[in-house]
């Protein structure tokens, strides 16, 4: 039963250990290549929350058979092509990481599959990367309105006498979700991006891995891509590493309520962008360190005012939104449009909530600009809009040495259940 509200008591340091969660964005393509490959996987540290276990169930009904191994890993035994349940129903949550991928890989499957989700996902666009699929000869049916989830996906009479074009200015998932079906054609294949591909390094992530299951994919930029002529093998075992993108709120932390805060499980070797928000911190005045497999912060006094362009990383960009509180002066968060198509219109719902907190905000298609108070409005309840990442970054409200409620807190089953837990014992170990 998801509780109604978490009070979260007055701090003004924090300082400790975090152990991260896995990356959600590595563990939902890691499974969906598991699955696809040939040969079985043996995945460590994956992330268990409820945007990986959609997935896990869809593969299951796709007939991909996998385990929980007894030392935690997650074994999968791969279809070596195309999933082999040729009719099946997905239910994928809010999961934009398994619907998006998954459209792309049954389009090419040769099935009847229906997917859909929560409420909030049916109103997030996906007719871009419809449209790419059905110019290739993708059978594809909107079950509701156009544009949106949910989907009927039918036998197509596929054909690549061209580059398949795709959008790249709304999510970068859709280009993500071709790159990963693209493989299951049996020949080479070509893909062009048309507008300013956003999010590049949540890209870089899928290229990455790909490579990890054989699979090199050439580009020109960020605007042609030649997915070569292959199949995905199993490496046999592989390690999801640490959310960097929920290090940002530990991170944060440390460097709001002195410090020093570290996280484990990302570092110097990650492969995802979001760890570049310590660059954002370095530039608000804090002190970064980093090693192999951890990161560390502290603060050095009050936090400088920035203006930035955080279209590299957008989800950390949010916690960026909150620290804007704890500023010497405006702070302005530039090229973050994709914040509108998120698991809620961000801008607006960031907005909202900044201006409870006695701030003055100012919003635009693509901004946001955060003016601090003089003094943070106390003992104000947040409404999260069934958004974790709005529950976990105005938890640091509370290092303002205010109270802050926070509403609907187990939103935060969706990628990282234990976050109050582990935000807690950073602040408890610091009172």
């Amino acid at each position: 039963m998801r509780r109604a509200f978490l009070d979260l008591a007055a701090v003004r340091r924090a300082a400790g250990t975090v152990r991260l969660p896995g990356s959600k964005s590595i563990s939902n393509r890691v499974l969906l290549l598991a699955g696809l490959a040939h040969g079985e996987t043996r995945v460590r540290d994956a992330l268990d929350a409820d945007d990986t276990r959609v997935m896990l169930d869809a593969l299951r009904a796709l007939g991909i058979d996998w385990r929980r191994a007894g030392d935690g890993a997650i074994v999968i035994r791969g279809a070596g092509g195309p999933p082999p349940a040729k009719n099946a129903e997905l239910f994928l949550g809010n999961a934009g990481t398994a619907f998006r991928p998954l459209t792309a890989v049954l389009a090419f499957s040769g099935g009847e599959y229906r997917l859909s989700g929560v409420p909030r996902m049916l109103e997030r666009p996906i007719g871009d990367l419809v449209d790419a699929l059905r110019r290739v000869g993708a059978g594809i049916d909107y079950a509701g309105a156009q544009g949106f989830p949910p989907l009927a996906l039918h036998p197509g009479a596929i054909r690549f006498d061209a580059p398949v074009r795709v959008r790249g200015d709304v999510s970068s998932q859709f280009l993500t979700a071709l790159l990963l079906a693209l493989p299951l054609l049996g020949h080479a294949s070509a893909i062009e991006v048309q507008g300013e591909l956003i999010s590049k390094p949540y890209v870089e992530i899928t290229l990455n891995l790909m490579r990890r299951f054989g699979v090199t994919v050439e580009r020109d930029g960020w605007r042609a891509f030649r997915v070569p002529r292959g199949h995905y093998a199993s490496p046999g075992e592989i390690y999801v590493e640490g959310d960097a993108s929920a290090a940002s709120y530990f991170l944060a932390a440390g460097a709001i309520g002195g410090g020093p805060v570290r996280v484990e499980g990302v570092g110097r070797a990650s492969i995802q962008g979001d760890v570049r928000f310590a660059e954002v911190l370095e530039s608000m005045g804090a002190k970064v360190e980093f090693g192999e497999s951890w990161i560390e912060a502290r603060g050095c006094g009050g936090l400088k005012a920035v203006d930035l362009d955080l279209n590299h990383i957008p989800d950390a960009a949010m916690t960026v939104a909150v620290m804007a509180l704890f500023a010497d002066g405006p702070c302005t968060l530039r090229n973050i449009a994709s914040w509108r198509v998120k698991e809620t219109d961000r801008i607006a719902a960031m907005a909202k909530e900044l201006r409870k907190l006695g701030a003055v905000v100012e919003e635009g298609a693509d901004f946001l600009r955060v003016v601090p108070p003089a003094k943070l409005t106390s003992t104000v309840a947040i409404d999260t809009y069934d958004d974790h990442r709005m529950a976990m970054c105005f938890s640091l409200v509370s290092l303002a040495g205010v109270a802050v409620r926070i509403n609907d807190p187990d939103c935060v089953r969706k990628t990282f259940p234990e976050f109050f837990d582990a935000f807690a014992s950073i602040c408890d170990a610091a009172r």
